[in-house]
């Protein structure tokens, strides 16, 4: 493996379509207040907007933990429980500088490392061209996380994407529309920062679940995704702009058969550890042995 990625949850050979996962969403998953309160996350948040300015809070799916059932049991072979939590949030718990020191102190009081971090759900999609090249994109300096580095497309589930406003509430998001939106959101992804029409994309199948462990565990959920189009049509889609365009530099293909061993390359230390997590599923799950 490597020191920046964990994989907190590994679905079966070939992956799992959406009708196979279910969402429990409760405020029993929420982020527990911090210890002496949460004005240091307001602090926090304040501080990163004087440099950052561009930046906007929004709301966020937790992930509290997730749940593989015997592929012969009945209903969801995977169960998801969420929480909501903040971009906010996430910045002044899981970026903090005592990070580490929240994760000692959520286990001494809840057993549970990650109970004072708010670890918004991110997605990311290990997105395969028709000619057989995994899409990587360069980040832009601009971005919040891993600026100039290499990812998969990828970004964030939206609770206000199923009820808007500022503050979305449990009662009001479904577990099966959570699911939808869960899914749904890695494309709407690839569109925005790919440039891509949604028509080109297959469905998307769930690999697993990785942590970053640079931003204290934070959770990825990790797809695979099929374009019917070639590396040099998705390269002119990408380089005539889109919704997210601003959010990187540049497109990157690499060859199916040469992600096996990317991790021996010098490419894999420009990698951000969600891309690291893609790929990991990506060979576990998806790729053929070594």
């Amino acid at each position: 493996m490597d020191p920046e990625v964990s994989l907190l949850l590994q679905c079966p050979p070939g992956g799992l379509p959406q009708n196979l996962v279910g969402v429990e969403l409760s405020p029993a998953h929420d982020r527990r207040p911090l210890p002496g309160g949460d004005k240091t996350i307001a602090a926090i948040w304040e501080a990163r907007l004087q440099a950052q300015p561009w930046l906007f809070n929004a709301p966020k799916f937790r992930l509290h933990s997730a749940t593989l059932a015997s592929t012969d049991s009945p209903g969801p072979q995977l169960l998801l429980r969420l929480g909501l939590t903040s971009y906010q949030d996430f910045l002044g718990t899981n970026w903090a500088s005592s990070a580490s020191w929240l994760q000692q102190q959520g286990a001494m009081d809840w057993g549970d490392k990650q109970a004072y971090l708010a670890d918004p759900l991110g997605v990311g999609a290990a997105l395969i061209t028709a000619d057989g090249f995994l899409v990587f994109l360069r980040r832009s300096w601009q971005v919040a996380e891993a600026p100039g580095m290499v990812d998969v497309p990828g970004g964030h589930p939206e609770p206000q994407a199923l009820c808007p406003g500022d503050s979305p509430q449990h009662k009001d998001l479904p577990g099966e529309l959570v699911v939808r939106e869960l899914f749904s959101s890695v494309l709407q992804e690839i569109c925005d920062e790919v440039n891509l029409p949604l028509l080109t994309l297959s469905q998307p199948l769930l690999l697993g679940i990785a942590r970053n462990e640079t931003s204290a565990g934070r959770a990825s959920a990790e797809f695979y995704v099929q374009c019917s189009l070639t590396s040099e049509e998705v390269r002119n889609y990408y380089l005539s702009g889109g919704p997210e365009a601003h959010e990187s530099t540049g497109i990157i293909f690499v060859e199916t058969q040469r992600v096996q061993r990317l991790q021996e390359t010098e490419m894999w230390a420009e990698l951000c550890p969600s891309a690291k997590g893609a790929i990991f599923l990506y060979n576990r799950v998806r790729g053929s042995p070594t």
